[in-house]
């Protein structure tokens, strides 16, 4: 059982890495109706990896792997918690923003994105990305005991 939840875990962190890569890469040019609409169904994948992922990864610290006391000993983890819940309420912005384009969407009409908006929200699709590098660290430090607070 453990293993599968380990898999279910990593499944959902390489689905959001990748979901966060497709966005960042899709907001280079002014989405188009069916660019948005696309932009769309992966933000809704990256909100639903995070919430496998985050579902899982407590199920892991508490009822499998090293047991509550360990993980939350570990500045490791702590960093990796953090940044994760940062990046989380980071990324309410351009999913409100995404959100925003459905009313033109639906009028057939192009979502109006100012040049500073789209610099905004790849801008914020980068401290993403790296907060995810930082994250991937905090886990290889955690798997190899570092970080244990005595």
């Amino acid at each position: 059982m453990a293993a599968a939840f380990a898999f279910l875990h990593h499944l959902a962190a390489f689905t959001l890495f990748a979901a966060v890569v497709v966005e960042f890469l899709w907001l280079k040019e002014q989405p188009t109706p069916p660019l948005a609409r696309r932009i769309l169904v992966v933000d809704a994948a990256l909100g639903i990896s995070a919430g496998v992922l985050l579902l899982v990864g407590l199920s892991r610290v508490f009822h499998f792997e090293k047991g509550a006391s360990y993980y939350f000993h570990n500045w490791a983890f702590l960093t990796k918690f953090s940044l994760f819940v940062m990046l989380a309420l980071l990324s309410i912005v351009p999913t409100r923003e995404f959100f925003a384009w459905r009313r033109a969407m639906k009028q057939g009409q192009v979502p109006a994105v100012t040049p500073e908006r789209m610099r905004t929200l790849r801008l914020i699709l980068h401290l993403e990305l790296a907060g995810i590098v930082v994250i991937i660290l905090c886990a290889a430090l955690m798997a190899k005991g570092i970080g244990v607070i005595a």
